[in-house]
């Protein structure tokens, strides 16, 4: 087996042919791919969790919910993001390798990811016009943040803790901040 750099550079084409054809997950930065990390149990289950829970609610609904391992297209030919969870609800969404126009984004903070999720990634999120939320889920103790774009633009921050019901308006659904944490295990 090769070993691969951390970071590679090369053009949005050549990135979007390669990338599906190895076995690791790479994000896409102004020309530099750059490895994904791997995550720890902990932040697996509570995306899981997350999946699962908006899986089951958006079944009948126009929305289409991805886990992990479906990119989104921030900038076409510039930035390619993997996010923990995303929705989307616009039927013109039907690239089979991105996704394009997303409803809702959910990361699950790791301590190597945490200030690229909250700052680079959260700034070029805020461009799409369909993101209505953005959701940051921490995973060494329990707490979770939204931004929801309100009606002037601005982004609203919201903050939950157990005992407490996060209401996902993009996708009509309310969560149970302890069923996100189902099964976590905190030191």
């Amino acid at each position: 087996m090769v070993a691969l750099p951390d970071r590679l550079s090369m053009s949005a084409e050549e990135y979007l042919a390669w990338e599906p054809t190895q076995e690791e997950r790479y994000e896409y930065w102004d020309g530099e791919v750059v490895a994904m990390t791997g995550t720890t149990r902990n932040h697996n289950r509570i995306a899981g969790n997350f999946f699962r829970i908006l899986d089951d609610a958006l079944v009948d609904r126009p929305c289409e919910v991805y886990i992990v391992d479906v990119k989104i297209q921030v900038e076409p030919g510039r930035k390619y993001f993997y996010p923990d969870v995303v929705v989307t609800c616009d039927t013109g969404d039907n690239d089979p390798q991105l996704v394009q126009f997303p409803s809702l984004i959910i990361e699950v903070l790791s301590p190597s990811t945490e200030a690229v999720d909250r700052g680079a990634k959260f700034a070029k999120y805020r461009q799409f016009s369909t993101l209505q939320e953005y959701v940051l889920v921490q995973v060494e103790q329990p707490g979770v943040e939204m931004f929801r774009r309100n009606q002037q633009g601005q982004w609203v921050l919201s903050e939950y803790g157990l005992g407490d019901t996060l209401r996902l308006e993009s996708v009509g659904v309310e969560i149970a901040i302890g069923d996100l944490y189902r099964q976590v295990q905190f030191s």
